[in-house]
C-alpha cells in the first residue's frame, strides 16, 4: 500500500469525509496557491522542527498566509530553542520527504514522538487542505476531523498563537 492509500484507508476507517484532488507535484505554499485549490478549503503550511538538543520534534501547522516566529512558538510550548529539522529526521520520524510535510504524516510515527503544534486560528477554518503524505494530491477535511485523526494516534497537541 502506498503512502496516499494508507492515509485514505485510515480516513475511511475513522469515518472522516474528505475530498481528494490530484495535482502536479508542489514543494511550497506558493506553488500550492498557483493551483487555486483554496476554493475547496484553507491550505495549511507545515513546518517540521526540533528542539535544541534534538530530542523533541514538532510539526507546526499554520495558516498558509502566516509566517512562524520560532521564538514565540518556543515560549508558548515551553521548549528549548527550535530550528528546522533535517530531511533525514523528517523521513525517520514521519516517513515523509520535503514538499510532502503534513499532519497526516503522524500515521507513520509509530512511537508517537512528534508533537503537533496547531495555530489557534485554524479553529476558525471549517475545511482545511493537507497533503495525504504525497505532494501530488491534497485532501480537504474539516478541522475537527483533523483533530480526530491526530487523536487516533495519541500524539500530543499544542495550540499556539502565530
Amino acid at each position: 500500500m502506498d503512502k496516499k492509500e494508507k492515509v485514505l484507508k485510515k480516513l475511511d476507517e475513522l469515518n472522516i469525509h474528505y475530498k481528494l484532488i490530484d495535482h502536479p507535484a508542489v514543494y511550497t505554499i506558493d506553488a500550492m496557491d498557483e493551483l487555486h485549490l483554496n476554493k475547496n478549503g484553507h491550505i495549511v503550511k507545515n513546518l517540521f522542527l526540533k528542539n535544541s538538543n534534538s530530542k523533541k520534534h514538532y510539526l507546526v501547522v499554520l495558516k498558509g498566509d502566516k509566517k512562524a516566529n520560532l521564538k514565540s512558538i518556543k515560549s508558548q510550548i515551553n521548549s528549548t530553542a527550535l530550528s528546522f529539522a533535517s530531511e533525514e529526521r523528517l523521513e525517520k520520524h514521519l516517513g515523509l520527504s520535503k514538499g510532502s510535510v503534513t499532519p497526516l504524516g503522524i500515521i507513520n510515527d509509530e512511537e508517537h514522538l512528534v508533537n503537533i503544534v496547531l495555530d489557534e486560528d485554524l479553529k476558525k477554518e471549517e475545511i482545511i487542505g493537507v497533503h495525504p503524505n504525497v505532494n501530488t494530491s491534497t485532501v480537504f477535511i474539516s478541522y475537527n476531523d483533523l483533530i480526530k485523526f491526530i487523536n487516533s494516534f495519541g500524539n500530543e497537541i499544542f495550540y499556539v498563537n502565530i
